[in-house]
């Protein structure tokens, strides 16, 4: 990601170059005819001084008036450039210059004070507001891209060692049955919690880079939310969780039925992992306009701001001790997901009172 986003700046920095240098010649050639129009305003000028009584009146000699014309044109000149360099040129070649900083990896840069009262709003102020949201974007990926490696280094990191821990306790035996069970079931579950990451790395990668959905066919949206919901039974059950499902209508979809049974399972299971025990999830399926509408909501431990608003980034857990199992790849799954269907997906959430999650999909595909 980050090579792209060099690549990208390289590139504009060479568009910056290209605008200078035809920005340059097309205000060169334009100083050049507004001083060729000074210069033939002062020499008029001077010939009507010079040609009437008035300079005789006025006590100007030929040397006086060629003076006074070369002064004329020096200080229109010398005037029209300063303006030029410092409302056009300056703020072109500053930039320049902070493309080269980003290049170079430093996305901590300041365009402020590059513009003034003159050119804030022309085209080069726009240009300037530009460049700064894309540094402060660059920014912001650059420090997600650390996470990423530092998030995807532990996930992967901590199961292994704790597979590593087990296998050699149980290869020096003098274990219970009960102690070799519990050793094989830890595992197993992180083989399992592994494999699952590998999973959804590889089909991840595998949709950000597929633009077009295939295989879709004709299934039933309701029945497919109840089927997937079953899936997880044993754990709601455990909780004595209320399932609230009265609320799905029935919808025939024509979509690729394997690719949305991961939304809802990555939905549902999330729902069901952070609910307490009593609590309630509800699902809801209907039309509204050209839309199909489904909500899935909880009563559970909810998120704040700072994690609904990260949600959906990669390896992104609000959990940042990593007490829960999970490794931060489904709601990027299903972002990717309904993004390729043309759908959208939101979440709105509060600590402690629960999340509730909407996916809003195209009736027609």
């Amino acid at each position: 990601m980050i090579t792209f986003f060099r690549k990208f700046i390289r590139f504009m920095h060479s568009l910056i170059m290209k605008m200078i240098r035809s920005f340059t010649f097309r205000i060169s050639f334009f100083m050049v005819f507004a001083i060729t129009v000074l210069n033939v305003l002062a020499g008029g000028i001077m010939a009507i001084l010079y040609q009437t009584p008035l300079g005789e009146k006025m006590g100007l000699t030929p040397l006086t008036l060629t003076i006074i014309v070369l002064a004329f044109s020096y200080v229109s000149t010398a005037t029209f450039s300063i303006i030029f360099n410092r409302n056009i040129t300056l703020p072109l070649r500053k930039l320049t210059q902070l493309t080269k900083e980003i290049e170079n990896g430093n996305y901590d840069v300041d365009v402020s004070g590059i513009t003034n009262f003159f050119t804030a709003k022309t085209d080069i102020g726009a240009l300037v507001d530009a460049f700064g949201d894309m540094t402060q974007e660059l920014s912001s990926t650059e420090i997600f891209r650390k996470d990423f490696i530092h998030n995807f280094s532990h996930e992967f990191k901590t199961p292994i060692i704790s597979i590593s821990g087990f296998a050699k306790q149980l290869y020096k035996g003098n274990l219970t049955k009960e102690q070799q069970n519990e050793f094989v079931k830890i595992i197993m579950d992180e083989s399992n919690h592994l494999a699952n990451m590998s999973s959804n790395v590889l089909l991840l990668s595998k949709l950000e880079n597929q633009e077009i959905i295939t295989d879709k066919e004709t299934f039933s949206l309701d029945e497919q939310l109840r089927t997937c919901m079953l899936l997880f039974e044993e754990q709601w059950s455990a909780k004595n969780i209320n399932i609230d499902m009265e609320d799905l209508e029935e919808i025939e979809y024509y979509q690729n039925p394997d690719l949305l049974s991961h939304v809802w399972m990555n939905i549902l299971g999330n729902a069901v992992k952070f609910t307490p025990e009593y609590g309630t999830i509800s699902v809801k399926c209907s039309r509204a306009n050209d839309s199909i509408y489904v909500s899935i909501a909880d009563n559970g431990i909810g998120m704040d701001k700072e994690t609904s608003t990260h949600i959906f980034e990669k390896f992104y857990q609000g959990d940042t001790s990593h007490a829960t199992s999970g490794n931060g790849l489904g709601l990027s799954l299903v972002k990717r997901i309904v993004t390729m269907m043309n759908g959208r997906i939101s979440v709105t959430s509060a600590k402690e009172k629960g999340s509730t999650f909407i996916v809003s999909l195209p009736i027609t595909n």
